[in-house]
């Protein structure tokens, strides 16, 4: 309900807009009214109606006066105006000639006993009303004591002390009537004020308080609803409602005023139903109406034995029905397939895939990074491996005729060769030690048979020439 000039102050409270510039959706005040002729010019001849409508207590209280000052007043403007033997301050809520609409709603006549506007309010004037106002909590507060002490069984809503501080207003809810005669002389010793005792309802009660409803709403009766209707139980009945009072009572205790808002809705749609179909005979025994479904303008029977129940079409029902006058049970129901589910939609040829992202290629892409990884280590390794494996190999045929001698000579040469990262000059050493060979007598090739001879068991230099080749191969 609020408009968009309103906005938070300091500590999260809202700070509203105050009316400046005349509030029109009713945020700001309680049962305000928005006037769509003020915008609309007069007739020359037409004189602007002179009675406007002025709110008192943030718009609990609403009354009628005369601008008899024949100044402009805009909406939400403070004016000073008659009391009971003083004055009083309210705020505007309407001008113009939609309060003629108003006055006629509330069945108030425009005669020279309405009341006037004396001024527009002063600092003084709006400064005499907050202290005034000020004190009304600890009325409300003493007040109530006071009628408990009495015994009197009432329950007081609100305290309104007027502006000048010459009046107090008591509304109170009681089930019965209350004879307070002995409690406004009490109420007048203590206040030393004119003491008015004025009972409402509990729905207006509900309206001054206000609060937040079932359905998340401000209260229709603190905002807009000023006229109240009696609810039954029977306009629950007709619209299918389960009839259970923590659900169907609202926060003053009686039931909810929204369930006469649908009723002639409904109403409406059931004049399509057969009113004498409570019961229908079939060959299988009475079957009991217990729902109409007017959405679907189904009708739902069920049997006395069983609770389960069979939708029927209205046609189907008037048909059964015309046939039990004819003392004719027709054997079955011939009930509808009601489909619980949702329906099928229509396929309206592309498909919105803007965050439907799946996961599955993300992984793909990530597996391959990681297989490729593995191999590069993998060759890098067997590259770096087989680099020392070919120049530890090198040297042993023609200088080691031992198998132990190799192993001291190899520890001192493998630092001096692994320094050096050049790849192309063990491969340039291996052609001259190859060219090396053929010349000379094949004089190492017969060393190592005596040593096989005479050694016994030794047989490494023979299995060591193969070594660097199984490294490769792995």
């Amino acid at each position: 309900m609020a408009c968009a000039g309103c906005g938070t102050g300091a500590e999260g409270k809202p700070s509203g807009c105050k009316s400046n510039g005349g509030c029109s959706t009713g945020g700001c005040n309680r049962l305000n009214v928005f006037d769509w002729l003020a915008n609309i010019p007069l007739s020359d001849s037409l004189a602007p109606f002179d009675i406007i409508e002025v709110s008192f207590n943030n718009g609990s209280r609403k009354d009628f006066f005369r601008n008899v000052t024949k100044q402009f007043l805009d909406k939400g403007e403070m004016v000073t105006v008659e009391g009971v033997s003083g004055f009083d301050v309210g705020q505007v809520s309407l001008t113009g000639e939609l309060v003629k609409l108003q006055m006629k709603k509330r069945r108030i006549e425009d005669t020279p006993e309405v009341k006037k506007v004396l001024r527009r309010a002063s600092n003084e004037d709006l400064h005499r009303m907050g202290e005034n106002k000020t004190r009304e909590k600890d009325a409300l507060v003493k007040a109530r004591a006071i009628a408990r002490s009495i015994g009197l069984e009432m329950k007081l809503a609100e305290v309104e002390i007027q502006a000048d501080g010459r009046k107090a207003t008591f509304f109170y809810t009681a089930d019965d009537r209350v004879d307070f005669r002995e409690l406004i002389k009490l109420y007048a010793g203590e206040f030393r004020v004119k003491v008015e005792m004025r009972q409402i309802g509990a729905r207006q009660e509900a309206g001054k308080v206000g609060g937040i409803g079932s359905c998340g709403r401000e209260l229709c009766c603190s905002t807009w609803l000023t006229d109240f209707k009696s609810v039954n139980t029977t306009a629950a009945r007709y619209q299918n409602l389960s009839i259970n009072q923590a659900k169907l009572s609202g926060q003053c205790g009686r039931l909810k005023c929204c369930l006469n808002y649908e009723l002639d809705t409904y109403l409406d749609a059931l004049k399509d139903f057969p009113e004498d179909a409570d019961s229908i005979e079939t060959a299988n025994g009475v079957a009991t109406l217990q729902k109409r479904d007017i959405f679907k303008n189904l009708m739902w029977y069920s049997y006395g034995d069983s609770n389960k129940q069979y939708p029927l079409t209205i046609s189907r029902v008037k048909e059964i029905r015309h046939l039990n006058k004819q003392n004719i049970r027709p054997e079955d129901l011939k009930p509808v397939e009601v489909v619980a589910g949702k329906p099928k939609e229509t396929d309206l040829g592309f498909a919105d895939v803007v965050g439907q992202i799946s996961l599955r290629s993300l992984e793909k892409t990530s597996q391959k990074r990681k297989h490729k990884d593995k191999e590069k280590q993998k060759h890098k390794q067997q590259q770096q491996g087989a680099k020392p494996a070919e120049q530890s190999a090198q040297p042993q045929k023609p200088k080691q005729p031992q198998p132990q001698q190799p192993q001291q000579q190899q520890k001192p040469k493998q630092p001096q060769q692994g320094p050096k990262p050049q790849g192309p000059k063990p491969q340039q050493q291996q052609p001259k030690q190859q060219q090396q060979q053929p010349g000379k007598p094949q004089g190492p090739k017969p060393q190592p048979k005596p040593q096989q001879q005479g050694g016994g068991g030794q047989q490494p230099p023979q299995n060591r020439p193969p070594k660097p080749k199984q490294k490769q191969q792995k």
